[in-house]
Order: structure tokens, then C-alpha cells, then sequence
């Protein structure tokens, strides 16, 4: 199984570490959806910025052909998440569980045409996103994870 070495941290928001741990703790059986709305959700775990300690949390579940967009939305809060400058500061120290067990992923930023095209899959999935993108004069970050070899 894959996983980062180190002491985790659990986020400041309590129902995301609890999801986060029920997710884990069923193989992704329970705790797989947001709130109760139904929508699929995947779990990122990241190596912190500046503490350096695991943190966990979960995301909109877009994946294509087995690639899946992390976006970087915060509810179209004005900043980025904390965990875009984490993936930032440690690319190489990503996993996702999407199912039973953790996998490592490369990660890249995408943009263009691209980006457009993965913005497209993710509304798709959270139409939320497109409200988010409205809410805020920043351009909500995107990266493709990709299972590594």
C-alpha cells in the first residue's frame, strides 16, 4: 500500500478529518460521497507546505480514463486552498484513494486548452465549480494526477 512517511495533522475542519477517516477505515465504502449530496468524492493525501506532516482531505471525485483533476476551487474563496502550495512544495508526495486502497500519482498544474477541457469534466461532475470560479477574480488552479508506473 502506498503512503507518505510522517506524523499526520488533521485539517482545522472536523467532518472533513472524519470523513477522511471513515473513508479510510472502510476501504472507501462509507464516507465516499460529500455531505448528502451523493457526489462522489476521492481522498488526497499531501505532504504540508511548512509543517511537513501528512494532511488528508477529500475532493470532488473527476476522473477521465484514469486521470483525475485535483481543483484547487476553496469554495471561490479569494486564496488558494492549503493544499495547492503543499502539492506545490512536494509534487512528488501525492496519493489518491479513490476505492479500497491509496495509490501515488504525478501531479502537474495544467492550463489552456487543457485546463479548459478538465474545468469541463469537473463542472460536469461538481457543477458547483462554475459558480466558485464567479465568486472569486483568481483562476481556480487545476492539476491532472496520474497513477505512477
Amino acid at each position: 500500500m502506498a503512503k507518505i512517511d510522517g506524523e499526520y495533522e488533521p485539517g482545522s475542519w472536523k467532518w472533513v478529518n472524519d470523513q477522511v477517516e471513515l473513508y479510510e477505515r472502510t476501504g472507501g465504502k462509507e464516507g465516499n460521497t460529500l455531505l448528502n449530496t451523493g457526489m462522489p468524492i476521492i481522498v488526497v493525501t499531501t505532504r504540508g507546505a511548512k509543517s511537513g506532516k501528512v494532511r488528508k482531505f477529500g475532493l470532488m471525485r473527476v476522473e477521465h480514463n484514469g486521470e483525475y483533476a485535483l481543483v484547487a476551487s476553496k469554495g471561490g474563496d479569494p486564496k488558494h486552498p492549503a493544499w495547492y502550495a503543499n502539492i506545490n512544495a512536494h509534487p512528488g508526495e501525492v496519493l489518491i484513494q479513490d476505492g479500497p486502497e491509496p495509490f501515488a500519482v504525478d501531479v502537474r498544474e495544467i492550463s489552456g486548452d487543457e485546463k479548459a477541457q478538465w474545468w469541463e469534466r469537473s463542472v460536469a461532475a461538481y457543477p458547483p465549480y462554475a459558480e466558485y470560479q464567479t465568486k472569486t477574480s483568481r483562476a481556480i488552479p487545476v492539476f491532472v494526477a496520474k497513477r505512477k508506473a
